[in-house]
């Protein structure tokens, strides 16, 4: 699952809460500084990857005549491309491989920065991170569909892309994610 901007809070929350609930983890400057330096981390993750797709589109961009007259499929071709020079942005295209590198990613700041202590080895708070990471996308979907259907079946209509269908989905999807403890 791709995450998108609005979602890299959420994932640092339960990142955060999920090492807090750890019995092996302690957060000697709490909480909140562990989901804020999740979050940086993980923002600026989707910053190259927001860079890589610029740079593809450009590609794209330059080369439409070629690609019209071809007939490609520019979607294909997209990922193609983005695969391609993903390694060189610093980019990793499977999404276990990227939540694991976060999950370093993460743990090393949170070390270097004393804002965990642990009494296992590093790999047990990795994988916390990591599992934290796979819970959220296995969430998004259902989370996704349940909302879907909540703003479908009301009485008013809501008209997806306006601002109210967004301020609406937004919330109910926070009611989900204090459902399940991921928020």
């Amino acid at each position: 699952m791709r995450l998108k901007p609005q979602q890299t809070g959420y994932v640092a929350t339960k990142i955060g809460i999920d090492l807090a609930n750890a019995p092996f983890i302690t957060l000697p400057k709490g909480r909140e500084a562990v989901v804020a330096a999740a979050k940086k981390i993980i923002d600026e993750n989707l910053e190259k990857e927001r860079a890589l797709d610029e740079k593809v589109k450009k590609i794209i961009e330059e080369n439409y005549d070629e690609i019209e007259f071809q007939h490609a499929d520019e979607r294909q071709l997209f990922f193609m491309i983005k695969k391609k020079m993903a390694p060189e942005h610093g980019v990793i295209m499977n999404y276990d491989d990227r939540y694991n590198d976060l999950a370093h990613l993460i743990l090393d700041e949170l070390y270097e920065n004393y804002l965990a202590e642990y009494t296992v080895n590093e790999n047990q708070v990795k994988n916390v991170i990591f599992k934290s990471f796979k819970t959220f996308a296995d969430a998004y979907d259902e989370i996704d569909d349940i909302v879907y259907t909540k703003i479908k079946g009301m009485e008013k209509e809501v008209i997806p892309g306006s601002q109210d269908y967004e301020l609406l989905y937004e919330r109910l999807y926070q009611e989900e994610l204090s459902k399940r403890g991921m928020l």
